[in-house]
């Protein structure tokens, strides 16, 4: 997989920072989730899997698509653009 930079808002090359893959995905780095209450809202956390938060500020880097992207990850009753 290849990955290119898209941007940063750290001041120090570490987190958040967001990449493109040539495989259509992202990959961030971001914060580690720690809070308990957080934790416990998210759920399982499957292996080889990390939940991490990622300041919506960093979004503003990664480039609009040309065609609507299509999730399947909407809570039952929303359409995929309302689940974004």
């Amino acid at each position: 997989m290849r990955v290119t930079f898209l941007g940063t808002t750290s001041q120090n090359g570490g987190s958040p920072t967001l990449w493109m893959t040539d495989r259509g995905s992202l990959v961030v780095r971001g914060y580690l989730v720690t809070d308990p209450e957080a934790l416990a809202g998210l759920g399982e956390v499957p292996p080889g899997e990390a939940d991490v938060e990622v300041p919506l500020g960093l979004l503003g880097f990664y480039p609009a698509p040309a065609v609507p992207v299509v999730t399947t990850t909407a809570a039952a009753g929303e359409s995929a653009e309302e689940g974004r």
